[in-house]
């Protein structure tokens, strides 16, 4: 009898099962997911769906108990797509792979194995000297997302969330803008015989088109700024309709401010050398009861009256009677679809990094995994990370034949 569901190798069969084993990668990752513990932090890396694929694709993951509970996953989902739940933090921290999103904590990297490798986002505001240090110490492996490109040069994870953000924040504001909320008590959009309101956008990158996209669909009047024409102009092909837009023309911006009922800051680009900051003098002109929006707010803030917040700061605050939003991080009001468009990613990236067979080859390999690295082996490879710590860093390529 032949047995079903197989392939014919030279009159013989392999069936469906061993030609699964066979599709399994050999370097077997070990990927540890623990709880995140900053306040108020809910997005998580994977998805049960994505352990789904790991899990099948021969690795290993190891997943710390309740950390899906920010997004609606349940440990039982995550068991029932093969990852080992514990309540052991230690446990977690000592898998090969370390798969989180905020920087970690020092009493985080103290349970970290030696030598392993750690995904989180970069977020130097919240990054701790302690915790550099302890990565140094323990010669560990730092990636951080906002810096790892693909092969066109773009930045994956950065991108999703500022199309995530830039939509986020139009919603925010419609709500903002209600009489419940403080707000003017109008529309974002208009209705016969009402005129809409006006949206001033600064910044034409990613976030920025997609909240120009999001406020044009809800009827506003949209304005959007930038100091690179050639984001401007792909941001009017984007969008395939015209819409108002300037370079940073003081008096076409200052009468922009005047009319605003609300003005999003997007300028802000950590891998830009320049850093834009709308001055306090063109918030003073506003209309009072309109609304700040910043959606750097963890990047050291878009406008002079959000910059240099503490985290202690409210999120929403007046000043020269206009409202500011300023929460950090405002992806986690939609924490659940970011970490569906995380687990795209990091799918994709860990099982590439399982094929490759080592940390050393795929920095080899691939140049946006490389781009990524800021730390190799306990030295610092990245000027832009280092330099926040006033640690000198040396060049990757010197460390590499050396480890």
């Amino acid at each position: 009898m032949k047995p079903s569901g197989g392939k014919n190798i030279q009159g013989g069969y392999i069936t469906q099962e061993l030609l699964k084993e066979l599709t399994k990668v050999h370097n077997r990752l070990v990927v540890g997911i623990p709880r995140e513990r900053v306040e108020g932090e809910r997005r998580l890396a994977l998805t049960p769906e994505g352990v789904e694929l790991l899990i099948n694709a021969g690795h290993q993951v190891i997943f710390e108990t309740g950390a899906g509970l920010g997004v609606s996953y349940s440990d039982n989902q995550y068991a029932e797509c093969g990852a080992e739940i514990t309540e052991n933090v230690a446990e977690v921290f000592q898998a090969d792979v370390i798969l989180k999103i905020m920087p970690p904590l020092p009493s985080e990297v103290a349970l970290m194995k030696s030598r392993c490798t750690l995904f989180s986002m970069m977020q130097l505001n919240q990054f701790s000297r302690e915790s550099y240090e302890g990565l140094i110490y323990k010669k560990i492996t730092a990636l951080a997302y906002e810096l790892i490109t693909d092969r066109d040069r773009h930045y994956p994870v950065m991108n999703t969330l500022n199309e995530i953000e830039g939509i986020a924040a139009v919603t925010i504001a419609s709500a903002l803008l209600s009489s419940i909320q403080g707000g003017k008590g109008v529309l974002l959009g208009g209705i016969p015989g009402v005129p809409p309101t006006e949206i001033v956008i600064i910044g034409a990158g990613t976030a920025g088109t997609v909240a120009a996209r999001a406020a044009l669909g809800m009827g506003a009047i949209v304005k959007v700024f930038d100091e690179d024409i050639n984001k401007l102009r792909t941001l009017q092909k984007t969008l395939g309709q015209p819409v108002f837009t300037s370079n940073f023309q003081p008096k076409v911006l200052h009468n922009a401010f005047l009319t605003a009922d609300v003005v999003i800051g997007a300028m802000g680009d950590m891998n830009s050398y320049r850093r834009y900051v709308v001055a306090e003098e063109l918030i003073q002109i506003m209309k009072r009861g309109a609304l700040i929006f910043d959606l750097q707010a963890n990047q050291g803030g878009s406008f002079e009256t959000t910059c240099g917040l503490s985290p202690a700061a409210p999120v929403v605050f007046e000043k020269y009677g206009v409202l500011h939003y300023c929460k950090p991080s405002i992806s986690n009001y939609v924490a659940r679809t970011v970490s569906m468009a995380f687990s795209n990613i990091f799918v994709s990236l860990l099982q590439q990094l399982g094929e490759a067979g080592t940390v050393q080859n795929m920095i080899k390999m691939d140049p946006g995994f490389r781009a990524g690295v800021y730390m190799y082996c306990g030295k610092p490879v990245s000027n832009r990370v280092s330099g926040h710590f006033n640690i000198m860093s040396n060049n990757l390529d010197i460390y590499l034949s050396a480890f």
